[in-house]
This record gives C-alpha cells, sequence and structure tokens, in this order.
C-alpha cells in the first residue's frame, strides 16, 4: 500500500466518518466544543497509525472509542468535574450536530457506559458484538446498558414528545 493510496483511504473515511463520529462523543460529552477537539485528536491518532487503523474492523468505533479516551484522559489530568449547562447545550443544537436540544440533555442524564454504547449502537450503527468489543464488555452488558439507556429515553422524553404533537 502506497502513500497515495493511504492518503486517499484516510482522506475517505474522514469526509465518510466526522460528522457521525462527532455526534457520537458529542451525545457522549454533551459538550460540543470539547467533542470536536476529543475527534480531532482521533482523527489525527488515526493518521499517525493509519496502517493499524486502516484493518481494524470498525474504523469508525476506533475513532469513537480513542476520542472518547482522549476525554477521559482530559478529564483525569483535570481532576474535577464541570458540569454541563443550558449553554452548552443549545450550543450544541446552534452549531449543527444534528442532535435535538431535549435529546442531548436526556443523554447527558445517562451513566457514561449507556452513553457511550448509545453513541456506537444508534449513532455509528454498529452490531452488538463490536460495541461490546469497542468497549471491552460482554455483548449481553451492552443489550442491557441499550436497554436501560433506551427505557430512560423514552421516559424522559415522552413529554417532550407529546408538548411537540400538539
Amino acid at each position: 500500500m502506497g502513500v497515495s493510496q493511504d492518503n486517499a483511504e484516510f482522506a475517505e473515511l474522514f469526509a465518510a466518518s466526522w460528522d457521525p463520529c462527532l455526534r457520537a462523543v458529542a451525545a457522549t460529552t454533551g459538550n460540543l466544543t470539547l467533542a470536536e477537539d476529543q475527534t480531532a485528536e482521533a482523527f489525527a491518532r488515526a493518521w499517525a497509525c493509519w496502517r493499524k487503523v486502516s484493518h481494524h474492523p470498525a474504523p469508525r468505533a476506533w475513532v469513537v472509542r480513542s476520542a472518547l479516551n482522549a476525554g477521559a484522559s482530559w478529564w483525569r489530568r483535570r481532576s474535577k468535574e464541570t458540569t454541563l449547562t443550558s449553554q452548552d447545550i443549545a450550543a450544541a443544537d446552534g452549531l449543527g450536530t444534528g442532535l435535538d436540544t431535549a435529546l442531548l440533555t436526556a443523554l447527558r442524564r445517562l451513566p457514561a457506559r449507556q452513553r457511550e454504547v448509545i453513541a456506537l449502537r444508534v449513532f455509528l450503527d454498529l452490531d452488538i458484538d463490536t460495541t461490546a468489543g469497542q468497549l471491552g464488555i460482554a455483548p449481553g452488558t451492552v443489550r442491557a446498558h441499550l436497554s436501560r439507556a433506551m427505557a430512560a429515553l423514552r421516559s424522559e422524553l415522552a413529554p417532550v414528545m407529546t408538548e411537540i404533537e400538539r
């Protein structure tokens, strides 16, 4: 595989995957600015080890997992948590992530692992086994987290949907 072919393959992945990966990371972190930074960092890492990533069964999932790992490292370094504000939610909605404000708010209330499962299963449309492999958990655990997350989201968003339908 030549350098120009590597460039073309990576450029194709980047063009096709930036938006879905950004949405998945934004849904998980709840902060668009942070998600953009983490996603950019993950794509830079993907390019740096492209020969390995290009053979990965789910390169998009690799990018999202890498972005989430970068965020976890950032939080550990920072050593204190910043709460999600309504400005963060409005900014994420207003800058074209395609995520509804009510959905982003509801996602942010989920535990981190449930957000990660939603990001990989729903936003990236990965199967159960691939999601489990990316998160280092059993497929049954993915199903349990997905079920709990979907139930929580339905419960929280049902009143919003009823209001919209009126």
